[in-house]
């Protein structure tokens, strides 16, 4: 299993957003970073340290990948043809984790990563444990019968602070999503702002 390097919410201090939408964010009550210097104010960030940020992020997004894991997706978006940012949100979105929470089959993207690490997911009727499995546009991807009453599983499907994007076809009755098309960054309901133009800028600069 990935380790998590970093407190599930120690992003949306460091960053001063909500990242993920969810209510139970500190940013809801706390806008200023995190530690004893928290509350010093920002300096303007220099254009390095904007682009940094951005890559921060959409990185700490997706369940806090390692750089080496980011940097690897970055560089396969670059070899794609197309818009290089594009590229990369669609192949973030392809990922079997991603896919899982943006169904509400879990209620966070770690528990997306633990819940596929467990072997509760299969992908067009095979048991698939490895978050980063890209998904193809067609698979169907389904919670095992023997899972869908687990709690979280149940906690998930309930959540009103965020909705099935639709570039995925869900029935939680059947606890089954159809994964319809690769999306575009204003198909992907992110609930803050991700500029992967920046995050490009980054990666051709360092």
């Amino acid at each position: 299993m990935t380790k998590r390097t970093s407190a599930k919410y120690k992003l949306d201090r460091r960053m001063g957003e909500n990242i993920w939408g969810r209510a139970k964010s500190p940013v809801n009550k706390r806008e200023y970073g995190p530690g004893q210097h928290g509350q010093r104010r920002k300096n303007k960030l220099s254009d390095f340290g904007t682009q940094l940020r951005a890559k921060q992020k959409l990185k700490g997004y997706y369940g806090d990948l390692t750089e080496k894991q980011f940097r690897k997706i970055y560089g396969e978006a670059e070899r794609v043809k197309g818009d290089t940012g594009e590229n990369l949100i669609g192949l973030l979105e392809r990922r079997l984790d991603a896919v899982v929470y943006r169904a509400k089959f879990v209620p966070t993207i770690f528990a997306a990563r633990q819940f596929v690490n467990h072997g509760h997911v299969t992908v067009n009727g095979q048991r698939v444990n490895i978050a980063s499995y890209r998904v193809k546009e067609g698979d169907v991807i389904a919670v095992r019968d023997r899972s869908r009453q687990l709690a979280l599983v149940l906690e998930a499907a309930s959540l009103t602070e965020r909705d099935v994007p639709d570039y995925l076809e869900v029935d939680h009755s059947k606890m089954t999503a159809n994964f319809v098309r690769t999306p575009t960054l204003g198909d992907v309901p992110y609930p803050v702002v991700m500029e992967p133009n920046l995050v490009v800028e980054y990666y051709a600069k360092n």
